[in-house]
């Protein structure tokens, strides 16, 4: 016989391990199969199936996308196996040859669709009378609750039981033609007797067809390490029952189920950053620090060391990007964007759960990270000897690298650390915190992603994990209006606060309406409008690619369309470069018509010191400068800083602009 891999993938994890699996069986001289379901047409293969008496096992690896739907690519085999399970007119012993198990690929933080396609495919195949060689086995992308720590080695865990079960199939054991519970198999390892530990229902078909019937989504077996959660379906007595043998009887003398329950609840707190995790990041130019955090030069740092430019930043606010550091005390995220920079390569969560560094070390690590990646500059061409030397005294912090800073207990901490030793603070968060939002002390400039105007969208675009993302946005929002520091008896802090709009063609620039009520409720200082970029091909961007990034052009007649339904907002910069604008409040322009976006940073610190101190409050406009004619709107250079020399790919170089 051969066994038959069959695999639903929409970021590629699934191929990859279908292809692990097969190797392995091909290792073990056991003839194998491998096939994407994008292209297997499920009534010609089924039909056959049966019709050839074909007996080889089956193996599904699928994923679970989006609100609980297929990939992509294999919705129509969904759709067809689906309308075949609950179609009268087709015959329920049509799999009947066929034996089977299925490995799930899901994240448990997405709770109301958790593995959805899997479980789905399981009970569909299992109505149309197909065998069950092994329970339906869920992988957790989410490494806190994950069985095995990460969902690789899930899989991992998965692929080793299955293989037993395969390899004693494929002997022949079987009783009567009937396939041998996997309980009942002998020669399967301890291991598998473990992970087979189930409490099975005699009467499962009935109970899964009624639930069918109620348009429920029925449960095959319930394992040993979920028991704690299936106990708030029990009735009372059973819970009373299950405490009083935890509490009060013997150790010793408890059931092998309950003491692995009480083992897993009593588990430490696991570190953010897996093994796999470490290598793929490190793979990408990360410099991970302790378990939860990282560092990355940015391309803007390593351009204003060889003086070909700063970034908007530079252009709007007046930092100087070769002495700036972009990190992050927390690679966990809240959402997963079509946009994200990194392709979802950092974990994700929607508390924190994980074991944590102390503020001082990850600022430590950070800094020392920074400068040995500034090191590696020495010598190299076109490197400015007086840059070079400036990069060892970091005076900004970008919190924006990756992930969601807000959600590191310790921010406020990390914050103030920085403001001690002269660094300002650009912290970016994603708007799914506002309690966070609330209890943060001043940052030198607060930013608010606001990727999108509507709650279709916004769940489009940035795919959150919270189920209510958009009152968590609208609060958020509310909070950044009414900025208070609970410390401090709710003094008011008039810290500059930022909009960061990220514009994706046929996706979002038709909101105009919509996000000028967004303004109107946040009342921001500035309003950052950035054009999509896009980092290349990736299978998790959901589609994006390079027709979706609009031109600076076209960036810019959506700023003016918006900036007219404001009141007391204009444009003010430009960062061509970038393909960026900057909006700001009137209020940051002088009686004269000068621009003051930029900011006077020693006096930021004096400022922030003052209020740790004393309480005493301060206000946006207590810290500006003025901004450069180079960088206001309607300038020759477009944002670009004449004193730099601008780069052009197979262009002669030239200076200023």
């Amino acid at each position: 016989s051969i066994v038959h891999i069959l695999f639903g993938s929409q970021t590629g994890t699934a191929a990859s391990y279908a292809h692990a699996i097969q190797e392995e069986l091909n290792g073990k001289g056991i003839k194998s199969k491998l096939e994407d379901l994008k292209n297997f047409d499920p009534e010609d293969n089924f039909l056959y199936w049966n019709e050839s008496k074909m007996n080889g096992p089956v193996l599904f690896l699928i994923s679970t996308y989006t609100d609980g739907t297929p990939p992509p690519s294999c919705e129509w085999f969904c759709r067809w196996l689906q309308d075949a399970s609950n179609d009268f007119r087709v015959n329920k012993s049509l799999l009947s040859n066929m034996r089977f198990a299925i490995f799930g690929l899901g994240n448990s933080l997405y709770s109301d669709h958790y593995n959805t396609i899997g479980r789905n495919l399981d009970r569909w195949l299992h109505k149309l009378s197909a065998t069950r060689i092994f329970p339906f086995t869920a992988g957790d992308e989410n490494v806190v609750q994950s069985k095995h720590g990460s969902i690789k080695l899930d899989f991992n865990a998965w692929k080793s039981e299955i293989i037993s079960v395969l390899e004693y199939l494929l002997a022949g054991n079987q009783k009567n033609g009937v396939v041998t519970p996997v309980a009942e198999i002998d020669s399967v390892s301890s291991t598998t007797q473990c992970l087979v530990c189930t409490i099975h229902n005699p009467h499962q078909q009935e109970e899964e067809e009624e639930e069918e019937e109620k348009g429920e989504e029925g449960e095959d077996v319930v394992d040993v390490e979920d028991v704690g959660d299936a106990m708030s379906h029990y009735p009372l007595l059973t819970k009373l029952v299950y405490l009083f043998l935890i509490c009060f009887v013997d150790w010793q003398g408890l059931p092998q189920q309950i003491k692995c329950m009480r083992k897993r609840n009593s588990k430490k707190p696991p570190e953010m950053i897996t093994d796999e995790l470490r290598k793929s990041l490190s793979k990408q130019g990360y410099r991970l620090i302790g378990s939860h955090s990282g560092v990355k030069l940015c391309r803007w740092t390593k351009s204003m060391l060889r003086g070909r430019g700063g970034c908007y930043k530079h252009t709007f606010y007046g930092i100087e990007s070769h002495r700036c550091m972009e990190t992050t005390p927390s690679l966990a995220c809240a959402n997963k964007c079509v946009f994200c920079w990194r392709h979802h390569s950092n974990p994700v969560g929607t508390e924190w759960k994980w074991k944590m560094d102390p503020a001082v070390d990850v600022i430590k690590g950070a800094i020392e990270n920074h400068y040995d990646m500034i090191k590696q500059f020495k010598g190299v061409p076109g490197v400015k000897a007086d840059r070079f030397a400036e990069g060892f005294s970091i005076k900004h912090c970008a919190l924006s690298l990756v992930g969601e800073p807000i959600m590191y207990p310790e921010i406020n901490d990390f914050i103030q650390m920085l403001h001690e030793k002269g660094i300002s603070s650009f912290l970016v968060t994603n708007a799914q915190f506002p309690e966070a939002i609330t209890t943060l002390l001043p940052t030198t400039q607060l930013y608010v992603s606001v990727d999108a105007a509507t709650q279709d969208s916004l769940k489009k675009i940035d795919r959150p994990l919270f189920k209510d993302f958009w009152p968590r946005l609208i609060e958020s929002l509310k909070a950044l209006s009414l900025k208070v520091n609970i410390y401090y008896h709710l003094v008011p802090q008039g810290q500059r606060t930022v909009y960061r709009l990220t514009l994706v063609k046929a996706w979002n620039v038709d909101e105009l309406e919509a996000y000028a009520d967004l303004v109107a409720l946040g009342k921001p200082d500035f309003i950052e409008v950035k054009g999509v970029t896009f980092c290349g091909d990736s299978k998790s961007s959901d589609g994006l690619t390079l027709k979706n990034v609009p031109w600076h052009d076209e960036v810019l007649h959506f700023v003016s369309q918006l900036t007219d339904m404001l009141d007391g907002y204009e444009i003010a910069c430009e960062h061509e470069h970038s393909n960026c604008v900057l909006v700001a409040q009137t209020k940051f322009k002088s009686a004269n018509g000068e621009w003051r976006t930029w900011i006077d940073y020693a006096r930021f610190h004096e400022l922030f010191q003052r209020f740790r101190a004393t309480g005493e409050s301060f206000t946006a406009l207590d810290y500006t400068a003025t901004t450069p004619a180079w960088a206001v709107l309607g300038a020759d250079e477009r944002g670009f800083d004449p004193q730099e020399t601008r780069w052009r790919r197979k262009e002669k170089v030239t200076q200023g602009c």
